[in-house]
């Protein structure tokens, strides 16, 4: 009885990943019909005349100059979700340390329970922060530091020119960082805590320094899990919605020109456009929704099947104790 009971308990989260793809997928299918692979590559965002007329495209009634492209919210989607974990990985691994070595117990246990409090803060009032504070701290203090400092060379001009007001990609991907930062490293924390003492106090014993001890035994034989936080704060950072829509600027049909440029992601972009998307009688931009939620589903488990990948690889070469 309980070895079906499991069984059964197993295959529900299976069956609710297949039955909201297949409702996705679905309510997606007429602007997969019109689109095709073009809506991959496209840019524009055009719901076309609402109160105009109708014409039929590949069978599929829609507004006349309804043309959608969703290009710029897939680059918008990486972009800020790299930033995210460029900034997060890092300081999460320093806050895991400082909380396992680096601190007495008596600091480190109320600064654990903060950063896991850090995590329950919804999601908009962390959006509302960024467009008071960091955003306007960052257009006024930091960016015009880097934009101006930067050499006039083709490579490096991505980091310079124009940087607005404090919405834009890298405040979105600041913003998830700080979001993501507690889940990483809360894991990491638990993660060290579960390493054998012996093989630290052998490498101590031969004369590393805590740095190394942390560089060659430490973070080696917990590199999978570290891997499996990793990705597990990114599929909050690909996800997120509120704090993005914020922060970034909902600017449609647009590439960041530059790391300052307003933008948008897919799931910014579905929150922001459902409303209007209702009003098309065709239903042919909420079919549009519909397709970029599959597709941001579709970049979820891409993901997550390459960090579990990479993880099952960092497994399987063990925990190399004082490898360089």
């Amino acid at each position: 009885m309980w070895r079906l009971g499991g069984r059964v308990a197993t295959l529900v989260p299976v069956g609710a990943l297949v039955f909201l793809l297949a409702v996705l997928a679905v309510k997606a299918w007429p602007a997969i019909r019109v689109s095709g692979w073009g809506y991959l590559t496209g840019s524009s965002w055009l719901p076309g005349s609402t109160y105009g007329g109708v014409e039929k495209v590949h069978g599929v009634t829609i507004p006349v100059g309804a043309h959608y492209g969703a290009w710029p919210l897939i680059a918008g989607t990486l972009q800020t979700s790299a930033i995210a974990l460029v900034f997060a990985v890092p300081v999460s691994i320093l806050t895991a340390f400082a909380l396992t070595e680096g601190l007495p117990s008596r600091i480190a246990r109320p600064l654990g329970f903060v950063v896991e409090m850090v995590a329950g803060i919804p999601s908009v009032i962390i959006g509302l922060w960024g467009v008071l504070v960091l955003g306007p701290f960052l257009a006024h203090d930091v960016y015009p530091l880097i934009a101006t400092h930067i050499p006039n060379v083709p490579v490096l001009s991505y980091f310079g020119g124009s940087v607005g007001y404090g919405e834009g990609l890298v405040t979105s991907g600041l913003v998830l960082g700080l979001m993501i930062v507690p889940i990483i490293a809360s894991t990491t924390r638990d993660l060290f805590l579960q390493v054998p003492a012996l093989p630290q106090e052998g490498a101590r014993a031969l004369g590393m320094t805590d740095a190394e001890v942390a560089r060659r035994v430490t973070l080696p034989w917990v590199r999978s899990g570290v891997i499996g936080a990793a990705v597990l704060g990114l599929g909050r950072a690909l996800g997120e919605t509120i704090a993005v829509a914020m922060v970034s600027g909902s600017v449609l049909g647009v590439v960041s020109p530059n790391l300052y440029g307003t933008m948008t992601t897919i799931a910014a972009t579905i929150v922001s456009q459902l409303d209007s998307a209702a009003t098309d009688g065709t239903g042919f931009a909420v079919a549009n929704l519909a397709e970029a939620g599959l597709l941001l589903a579709g970049i979820s488990i891409a993901v997550n099947l390459a960090a579990r990948a990479i993880v099952r690889r960092s497994g399987a070469l063990g925990a190399p104790v004082g490898r360089a």
